[in-house]
This record gives structure tokens, sequence and C-alpha cells, in this order.
């Protein structure tokens, strides 16, 4: 499984970061550190048909998207 770390970005870099790598292949691990990111790289992914599982791991989040 392909991952990203975009902790520290503001966005719109971890939606963008996202895209990038989604062009790699799926499934891909995002792990980012603000609700604003997973609200953006959520509403992305749906927009392109995918399906996203998101959860807490600790002060960051974890999505995954298949």
């Amino acid at each position: 499984m392909n991952q990203i770390d975009a902790r520290g970005y503001s966005c719109p870099e971890p939606v963008l970061m996202t895209k990038q790598a989604l062009a790699k292949g799926r499934p891909l691990k995002v792990l980012v550190d603000n609700r604003t990111a997973v609200q953006n790289i959520t509403r992305f992914a749906n927009n392109q048909k995918l399906v996203v599982k998101c959860k807490e791991v600790g002060a960051d989040f974890e999505l995954t998207i298949e």
C-alpha cells in the first residue's frame, strides 16, 4: 500500500499530494493532522468515486483511499 505523510501541510497541499499519489495506484494511506485536510481529501476522493475510510490515530488522522 502506498502511503503519504501530509502532516504539517495546509490545504490545498494535502489534496494535491493525494492526487499525485493516487496516479501511482491504490490503495493509498494518507496521514494528516487537521480536520480541514480530512474533509477536503474526502471530498476530492468522493468526487473521483473512490471509497475513503478515516480513523483517528492520536492527534492525527489516517485516511485509506480505495
